[in-house]
This record gives C-alpha cells, structure tokens and sequence, in this order.
C-alpha cells in the first residue's frame, strides 16, 4: 500500500492522541511472563513486533517465523536456548537472514548452550537445542546492539545459579539495559550493574504482579516532529507517559527542546507545545544512548531548514536495512545535501524541499514514520506505508486525526 500524504499547512496542530504501549517493554515482559506466568500485562502494545513476540512463545511447532522482528529473534534465541528439552527452528525473513547473531550465540553457548547455524555463519535460521543451563558467567563486546544484553538478562533470573556479564568496551545503548534490569527490579529479581559488571540473581518464582506498560517513547518521537514542523501555538497531548520513564527515548523533551518544542507532563499526559524556533541553524547530538530517534531527527531538521550533525549511530547498519544509507537515498530525493558514515549523519541547512517524492521505505517501519511529518510542508508518497504496523498499527489513523489526508495511490 503506496499512500500520497498531506498535512494541514500554517495550521496549529490541536490534538490528544493516545499511543501504544511500547513493544520494548512489552517484548520483555511478555518474555518475563513466559518465564514467570503470575506476572499480569496491561497496556501491551499492538505492534506487529509484540504479536510476533506472543506468537513465538506460546508456539509448540518444531518452526518459528518470526519474519522482520529482530527482538524477538535476540530474545526467543536465549529464551528458547535456556528451556530444556525444546527443540526449535527460529527463522525470518530474507533481511532477518542477513544480520548478525554469531556474538549473541557465542554467548550462550558459552554458557552450555546447543545452537547450530543452518544456512551462513553467524545468521539465523538457528537450531536451537534447548538445554539447562547450568553455569552462572560470561564474558561479550559492549559495543555491540544492546539487545544480546538485555536478551541475556531476561533469561537470568531462571537460570539455576542467576548470571554474571562481564561487558567488554564501551557500552551501548546503557538505558535499554537499564530498561531491562530495572523491568527486572520492579518485579522482584535482584540485580546489580556496576562499572562493566551485571550480575542478577537466579528467582525460582515471583510474586504475582501487575505491569503496565508505559506508552512507546519511540512513537512519540514522530508527534515530536509534527509540532516542531507546525506553527508556532501547536500542542499535542500523549498519553500514556511518565517522566521517570525506563525507555532509552524518554530524552526526546531535553533534545526536541533544542527545536523549539516545550514539554510539560501532568500524571499520565505529556503535552508538547511548538514555542518557538530552533536554537541555531545547525543541531548537533550524539545519539550513541537513542539511536533510534536518528531518522526522525533527520527529517526533521531537513523540513526545518537547519543542517544536522547526527553521531553514535553505528548499529543502524543492522537494523531492518542499514538506516544511514535509507536516509541518505530518500533526503536526496527531496534535494538535501547530505553525507553518512558507518556511524554518523552530516546534513546541510537548505530551505528547498523538492515536491511530490516518492520516500521508499525499505521494510523498514521507522523510515515510514519519520517522513511522513513532512507531509507538513509538501505532498509525498510513502511506499509500503503499511510497514508502520511493526511497531505502531494506528499511525496513519492517529494522523488522520491531526488533518493529515492520505490517499492509496
């Protein structure tokens, strides 16, 4: 489904919306509960991503698909790895065949667990022979996707003697670990990271307990945009948030502040507020702690007019394609004047927006996302807009709501 966009132009955004839970939370709990089925899950998001997730535990077949999903491919491979007995095939799709696992399984087997490649080194689709794990410490790369962390930690609390990580280099991603372990805290397990060490203590069984699940910061990372984009006055509300948030994207208020955006939280509601300009006409961030804000960023300074200096983005080769390059192809198609590295973003100040592009979208949900606040300063067509339903099925509908129009073409 190729959709042509159109935002309401000079006209203050006036809206509430309610967003998703987050599929990072969610994706973890959901692991948890499967581990420790008192635990009761409210706001779950309706991402494809969690209903992947879902799916892949309660199966029983010999073959699990879990297609584009990457954390679910981290998470159900230690998850699957650590229960004796299961044996499994865990697949995807041609992409998910095509990025790295090898540190992730080298980890568990580590660890004693029985995991085969059974096309390329390195990538799934994996055997996994499901096995009691019975020893208590290893040793990987910091630098790596924090998600072999977290898929790690998850399955500790159920191994016989807990887990000791030893984290080798510069870490990264530390608040999605934090996220982890801190999900961890809340239901009981007790846990401790200090300078590059991790410890979680092994928990036969959990109190049962009720876990809402916060909004997706994520998500609101594109409502951000819509407002910087807008007249100055526009305000949108979001629910459900909170400002002790456990998400790596919760620093969208301290960045988007820099591009004119206020936020105020009231309970459970976050509202943003257009107050004005950006600070300057060139914004530089280090995104090494949230690269996933990277493409929204982008786009939203190249509809701003200002140039942009985006670093710490090296594991966005791995993702659903490799996003720098994505950016690089699509931005120049709306005639910005634009460079990427293996880990960085360089964008320069340009007023000129080149109408009625057609932004590819590369399987790739966040792609989809970010572009579309563009719709705020000219028409374009997003191909494959239905890709969205990875991780925010709703979008389209929640814009819509904004004054958006769109039209399958």
């Amino acid at each position: 489904m190729d959709l042509q966009i159109s935002g309401p132009r000079q006209q203050r955004l006036q809206q509430d919306i309610t967003i998703t839970g987050s599929k990072s939370e969610s994706n973890r709990l959901l692991l948890l509960r499967a581990l420790y089925p008192g635990i009761e899950i409210r706001n779950l998001s309706n991402s494809d991503d969690a209903r992947v997730m879902q799916n892949g535990l309660a199966s029983g077949a010999d073959t699990v698909d879990i297609h584009h999903a990457g954390t679910a491919m981290r998470f159900l491979t230690a998850y699957f790895a650590s229960r004796e007995g299961r044996e499994v095939t865990l697949t995807g799709s041609q992409r998910m065949k095509e990025r790295p696992i090898e540190i992730l399984v080298e980890a568990l087997r580590d660890l004693g667990a029985e995991i085969d490649y059974l096309e390329n080194p390195g990538c799934p689709p994996l055997r996994i022979r499901g096995k009691r794990l019975e020893k208590s410490e290893v040793t990987l790369p910091a630098h790596v996707s924090s998600q072999y962390i977290s898929a790690l930690l998850l399955i500790a609390p159920s191994l016989p003697n807990g887990l000791t990580l030893h984290l080798e280099g510069t870490i990264t991603s530390v608040p999605y670990i934090r996220m982890t372990l801190g999900l961890l805290d809340r239901l009981g397990v007790k846990t401790e990271f200090r300078d590059q060490t991790i410890r979680v203590e092994h928990a036969a069984s959990l109190p049962e307990s009720i876990c809402t699940v916060e909004s997706d910061w994520s998500s609101a990372s594109y409502f951000y945009s819509l407002v910087a984009l807008s007249p100055t006055g526009s305000q949108i509300g979001l629910r459900s948030f909170r400002g002790d948030s456990l998400q790596g994207d919760s620093v969208l208020p301290e960045i988007f502040g820099q591009l004119g955006v206020e936020s105020h939280f009231e309970d459970d509601r976050l509202e943003i507020t257009r107050s004005g300009d950006p600070d300057s006409d060139f914004f530089r961030c280090d995104l090494i702690r949230s690269p996933d804000l990277a493409q929204t960023l982008a786009a939203c300074c190249f509809g701003l007019g200002i140039g942009c200096e985006l670093t710490g983005l090296h594991t966005l080769k791995i993702k659903e394609t490799d996003r720098l390059v994505a950016l690089e192809n699509e931005l120049k198609k709306l005639g910005a004047e634009i460079r990427v590295t293996d880990k960085s973003l360089h964008l320069e100040p340009s007023r000129r927006i080149v109408a009625m592009q057609r932004i590819r979208t590369y399987n790739d949900h966040r792609m989809a996302m970010a572009f579309a606040p563009l719709g705020l300063k000219t028409d374009l067509v997003i191909e494959d807009a239905g890709v969205v339903s990875k991780s925010y099925p709703d979008f389209w509908e929640d814009l819509e709501a904004l004054g958006f129009s769109h039209l399958e073409v």
